[in-house]
């Protein structure tokens, strides 16, 4: 039986209208998604020529290809045009482009309204979460993030996909419900914004490892394992910085964690099984077509986690492999000969 839409408060509009910043794969999904939903949405795209080929294809060949895009959705390059009259920004830009392209988009975007991020990283230097590198570019806004395992590739194809989306302003979340719940992408609401960014952003890392385990050919035992204790990883650190331990075990947590470290789909994984089959770090990252964003993740992980005193094993062998030239098969003997202990 499909599931109700949450209920539609009658003090918001029946439409929204949204600008979605970024048309990579995720941003190019939502923006499908919203769409679909009645609402109106302009689809941003940084370069030029990208645009004219969605626009006129109907279709993100290169990233998202054999997905229709609906002919309502207007796609452009121009800022302006994308966001004048927004109700909400969604933004869907890589942490490490992301400071960057909203500092120089802010002057065209509006002020107060608020914003969906679909980001999952930590800018490294400055250590800050997507919706803290948001508002120190965008200026103060309600921030909602949304978590949970969705491989744009399954979910604007509507196969079954279910979210949490988190925020520190009341009545957001459940505004981004009512936005985007559908009888096939169903949405919970949380009020955890830290831990589920600080899920969606290191759960990528574990999925680095978990690809080394399947370039090494180490079996199910191992993989299951590394998934295990890298959860335990990722709640140790989320706890550390004040998000609610319960988030860990839901959809932003152990459910986005699962999916990224076994799907076809994942990038960082396949980043991971790269190294595990030997190829050195800096081929398998300067080609990839879609960005990693454990990769950069990794590099502020660690000095965060040395900060507040938080054991990071699983990461500290990925950036051993990514960053320090260690070879992938010497991860398996620093992981298995480490000190015994208890769960």
């Amino acid at each position: 039986m499909t599931a109700p839409a949450p209920p539609r408060s009658r003090d918001r509009p029946v439409t929204e209208t949204v600008a979605v910043i970024g048309a990579g794969a995720m941003g190019t999904c939502c923006a499908k998604l919203i769409a679909e939903n009645g609402h109106r949405v302009r689809l941003w795209a940084r370069d030029p020529d990208q645009a004219d080929a969605i626009r006129r294809d109907r279709e993100n060949r290169r990233l998202l290809p054999g997905v229709t895009i609906p002919d309502g959705l207007v796609v452009t390059a121009d800022p302006a045009e994308a966001s004048t009259g927004a109700d909400r920004l969604l933004i869907a830009v890589p942490t490490k482009y992301l400071r960057e392209c909203l500092t120089e988009l802010a002057p065209h975007l509006p002020a107060g309204v608020p914003a969906l991020s679909v980001v999952k990283g930590i800018e490294f230097g400055s250590f800050r979460r997507p919706s803290e590198i948001i508002r120190e570019t965008l200026g103060e806004r309600p921030i909602t993030a949304l978590g949970g395992p969705c491989h744009a590739e399954e979910a604007a194809k509507r196969l079954p996909a279910s979210v949490v989306a988190a925020s520190d302003t009341p009545g957001d979340a459940e505004a981004v419900q009512w936005l985007m719940n559908s009888d096939r992408f169903r949405v919970y609401t949380n009020d955890d914004l830290v831990g589920v960014e600080l899920a969606g952003a290191l759960k990528n890392v574990i999925a680095v490892a978990a690809g080394i385990c399947d370039g090494l050919g180490l079996g199910d035992n191992s993989k299951s394992a590394l998934i295990t204790r890298g959860a335990a990883e990722i709640a140790r650190f989320g706890a550390a910085f004040g998000a609610d331990p319960q988030t860990f075990a839901g959809l932003a947590g152990i459910g986005d964690l699962i999916t990224s470290c076994v799907s076809q789909h994942g990038r960082n994984r396949a980043v991971g099984e790269r190294l595990g089959r030997g190829e050195p770090a800096s081929a398998v990252t300067e080609d990839q077509p879609k960005v990693a964003e454990g990769v950069n993740t990794v590099r502020s992980v660690l000095p965060l986690a040395k900060e507040r005193g938080v054991r990071m094993p699983v990461c500290r062998e990925v950036h051993a492999v990514l960053f320090e030239g260690k070879p992938a098969a010497d991860t398996v003997d620093a992981l298995m000969t480490r000190p015994p202990g208890g769960e």
